[in-house]
C-alpha cells in the first residue's frame, strides 16, 4: 500500500469517520453506518467503495446487506495509524460511535 494514497483516501471527513467507526466495532453494515453518520446511503456507499478500492476495507455480502471490516492485508503501519487515531479522538467519533453501537445492539438486522 502506498502511504500517499492511504492518506489521500482518509483526507475526507466521511471516509475517515467510516473507517474509524468500523475499526472500533470490527465490522459494520452499510445501514448501521448510514444511521450512525446521518448521511444518505448513496454517499455512504460511494465512500465505502473508495475505501474498498484502496484496499483499506474489505466488503462482504451477507444476504442482502453489505458488511465492511478492515482489509486483512492492511500493513501494520496503516493499522497502527488507524488504531492510534481512533484511540486518541473519541470526541471526533463521539455521538456517531454511540449511535452505531446502539443500532447494532437494538437490531436483529432488519435494516
Amino acid at each position: 500500500m502506498n502511504p500517499c494514497n492511504f492518506f489521500k483516501c482518509l483526507a475526507d471527513d466521511a471516509r475517515l469517520k467510516l473507517l474509524l467507526l468500523i475499526s472500533e466495532v470490527g465490522e459494520a453494515c452499510v445501514c448501521d453506518l448510514v444511521s450512525a453518520l446521518d448521511i444518505d446511503q448513496p454517499k455512504t456507499s460511494r465512500n465505502l467503495a473508495k475505501l474498498r478500492e484502496s484496499q483499506i476495507l474489505q466488503g462482504e455480502r451477507k444476504g442482502k446487506w453489505m458488511f465492511y471490516r478492515l482489509h486483512p492485508e492492511l500493513p501494520d503501519w496503516a493499522k497502527n495509524v488507524i488504531r492510534e487515531t481512533a484511540d486518541k479522538n473519541h470526541r471526533y467519533l463521539g455521538e456517531s460511535l454511540s449511535h452505531l453501537v446502539c443500532c447494532r445492539q437494538n437490531r436483529a438486522h432488519n435494516c
